[in-house]
């Protein structure tokens, strides 16, 4: 991957915190790694486990960053969630999946919190 790419995802990750913080969502962790795979945020928003995907673009539409959340890419998300869930004992625990979808146009950024983006798909 390039430096640009992962500057611009570090930035994407960075404002896409400061939004769901902006929106009341506690950080529980960044960039949860296991060996399923990883999840960028994992946030309570009051009572609710949220596992968060953030995508970020440059100069495309927004729909363009909320589209680049695949069928694989939810299956992956899914075990990597239920893996957390399992290993930090909240498997009771109310839980959803969100996108967070950041476009930057220049100096402009749109940035869209979608709660129950997806359901659970193992």
């Amino acid at each position: 991957m390039t430096r640009e790419r992962l500057d611009l995802g570090n930035l994407g990750e960075r404002l896409a915190l400061e939004k769901i913080k902006g929106l009341g969502y506690r950080c529980i962790e960044k960039n949860y790694r296991c060996a399923l795979g990883e999840i960028d945020l994992i946030a309570k928003d009051r009572d609710c486990l949220v596992f968060i995907e953030i995508k970020t673009r440059k100069g495309r539409s927004i729909g363009y960053a909320k589209e680049a959340v695949t069928q694989k890419k939810i299956r992956q998300i899914s075990k990597v969630a239920l893996a957390y869930m399992k290993a930090n004992n909240c498997c009771d625990t109310k839980a959803r999946f969100d996108v967070v979808a950041v476009n930057i146009k220049g100096e402009r950024e749109e940035i869209e919190v979608i709660k129950d983006a997806f359901e659970l798909a193992y």
